[in-house]
């Protein structure tokens, strides 16, 4: 069997959006499941609007996302002498010539054409005037007038087109630039590409493309056109949706499997399943569970994936991702066993990592912050018994494990005749300034000794100000 050579071709007009992320993510899925080759091909001869700053976040979404590529990055911009000898090529064998007719001309036989209620089209003046090449002159591709040119989708099915509906296209400017469909089919014939993967706004570029194959008697590729990702209101898919580029994913706190996991639920399945480990995709992934309808983008169901993946994490994975989100708060904390676990504490409860960064403070913070409405709730005077009791209790333990941290608040309750809601609240804001935190004994198990009987200290202090005030 033939080796699956995939692509992803992105202009660096702007960063990489959800949009774009899917396609490359279904390409490199399928390479990979077929043990096939993933080859990345950057899409800048538009030199007005590509950038090298938007390259650079191509490259850096990519990597996050954890999308490695076989051959490349390749440049369109780097390849224009291969391009020409295509053009060569083509106006050699008669499928190209060279036109000269200027703007001004070609709208008149648009409009003429509009007038009389054909389609806007170029007439094909120059066609068979074998002109010789000028500053002004064009090179355009010699489109059949009859004929059908079908796409052979294997998500679509078979789309047919009329080839009168077709003109003779440009495939250079003047200046010698060549076009968009004409560089895709080079690069994709003179790169092995044997798998296209693309939006299904491409569709209507397919049919130019798939002529300029037969005229360079090279085989076509399997294409593959991907419904459209739309909003919520089934418009198209923008900002307002929560369509953002991947990188502010990654600062919102969002892990890379789980926004891969949910980029390639947009439009493809496997049975009901909705939760996928990267090598579950990679076993599983293949063209014909792609879905014909246009997927719908919703940021709570992200959401809720992301969570998922947090929660199914080792906690020694997620401590590497975690630690730029708790630097950002002012805290310069190691990877290592303390942090992991603080995020067995936390990844039950958290939704993204700036959740977990937000609710792990306490564990690092050497002056403790409460919140008042906790403290006046909580750390009243009834609690001063119970928190004094409790830290005689503690005082005592050599160490901290959850059969003698049960024992001491027992003895505790038994001595108070307090439920132990009554007495874990208030050791709950007395250890971590909250009255929401994760489990009491899970708390005071990765705090250490000492800081738990300082804050509890500091608790009663605080309960004994204020009754005094």
């Amino acid at each position: 069997m033939e080796q699956i050579i995939t692509r992803f071709p992105p202009s660096p007009t702007g960063y990489l959006h959800v949009g774009g992320a899917r396609t490359a993510v279904f390409n490199w899925l399928y390479a990979r499941h077929t043990k096939g080759k993933f080859i990345l091909r950057i899409e800048d001869t538009d030199k007005v609007r590509s950038t090298k700053e938007s390259v650079d976040a191509i490259f850096e979404a990519l990597e996050w996302l954890g999308i490695d590529w076989d051959e490349g990055p390749f440049f369109q911009s780097k390849r224009l002498e291969i391009y020409q000898e295509y053009i060569q090529k083509l106006l050699d064998s008669g499928d190209a010539y060279y036109c000269t007719c200027s703007p001004e001309k070609i709208k008149v036989m648009r409009d003429k054409a509009r007038s009389t209620g054909g389609k806007p089209r170029y007439d094909g003046t120059c066609r068979h005037l074998d002109l010789k090449k000028t500053d002004t002159a064009v090179v355009r591709f010699k489109a059949p007038f009859t004929g059908t040119t079908i796409i052979k989708d294997v998500i679509k099915g078979n789309i047919l087109f009329q080839n009168n509906e077709l003109d003779d296209f440009i495939i250079a400017r003047s200046d010698g630039t060549p076009t968009y469909n004409f560089v895709v089919v080079v690069d994709d014939i003179t790169m092995g590409i044997n798998t296209v993967i693309r939006g299904d706004d491409h569709v209507m570029n397919t049919p130019k493309q798939i002529l300029l194959y037969n005229a360079l008697n090279a085989p076509l590729p399997t294409f593959g056109h991907v419904p459209m990702v739309l909003g919520k209101d089934r418009s198209r898919l923008s900002k307002r949706h929560g369509a953002m580029s991947v990188t502010v994913y990654r600062d919102m706190g969002y892990l890379p499997d789980a926004l891969i996991n949910y980029l390639v639920r947009l439009g493809w399945s496997f049975g009901d399943q909705e939760f996928f480990t990267r090598a579950e995709l990679i076993e599983k992934f293949s063209l014909k569970n792609i879905g014909k309808s246009a997927g719908i983008f919703d940021q709570d169901k992200l959401l809720s994936i992301n969570a998922d993946h947090i929660k199914a994490a080792k906690p020694q994975n997620l401590a590497k991702n975690l630690v730029p989100f708790l630097e950002k708060k002012g805290f310069s904390i190691k990877e290592g066993p303390y942090l992991e676990s603080v995020i067995k504490t936390l990844n039950t409860r958290s939704k993204t990592l700036e959740d977990m960064a937000r609710g792990a403070l306490f564990y690092f913070q050497d002056e403790l912050s409460y919140e008042e409405k906790a403290v006046k709730k909580f750390l009243k005077p009834v609690a001063l018994e119970p928190v004094r009791l409790l830290v005689d209790k503690l005082e005592q333990l050599p160490n901290f494990t959850e059969k003698k941290l049960e024992e001491a608040f027992k003895s505790v309750m038994e001595a108070t005749g307090l439920k132990f809601g009554k007495i874990a609240q208030p050791v709950r804001v007395a250890l971590t300034g909250s009255s929401v935190s994760p489990g009491i004994f899970e708390i005071i198990e990765v705090l250490n000794k000492e800081k738990v009987l300082q804050r509890l200290n500091a608790a009663i202090k605080i309960i004994l100000d204020r009754s005094q005030g």
